[in-house]
């Protein structure tokens, strides 16, 4: 059964810094793209940044250009989020998924919160 595991968010200050980790169990990660999404409140679930399966192709949505990096590492199935700079609307629910997956919507995981507020 496919699953993604998010970890890492948190509670900071606008400027300050956050990595997050998604594990993934279940899937052949190494042939899978990824992508780490964002949930603002009260807002849809958004694409924030996508990775290759061999981490060589990189998208960032223009608001996170310059200020996140994705990463990943196939011996481990984790792939990473570092985010710095943040900004107020940065804050929301990070997930990670694969977004070519079949029936993507079911893997969908527990996500990690991220809150940046003085």
């Amino acid at each position: 059964q496919v699953q993604f595991v998010e970890s890492g968010g948190d509670l900071v200050q606008p400027g300050g810094s956050l990595r997050l980790s998604c594990t993934a169990s279940g899937v052949a990660f190494s042939v899978v793209d990824m992508a780490w999404y964002r949930q603002a409140p009260g807002k849809m679930r958004d694409v924030v940044a996508t990775i290759t399966n061999t981490g060589l192709g990189i998208n960032y949505v223009e608001s996170v250009k310059g200020r996140f990096i994705i990463s990943r590492d196939n011996a481990k199935n984790t792939v990473t989020l570092d985010m710095e700079n943040l900004k107020p609307e940065d804050t929301g629910v990070y997930y990670c998924n694969g977004p070519r997956l079949v029936n993507r919507d079911n893997y969908w995981g527990q996500g990690t919160q991220v809150t940046v507020s003085s």
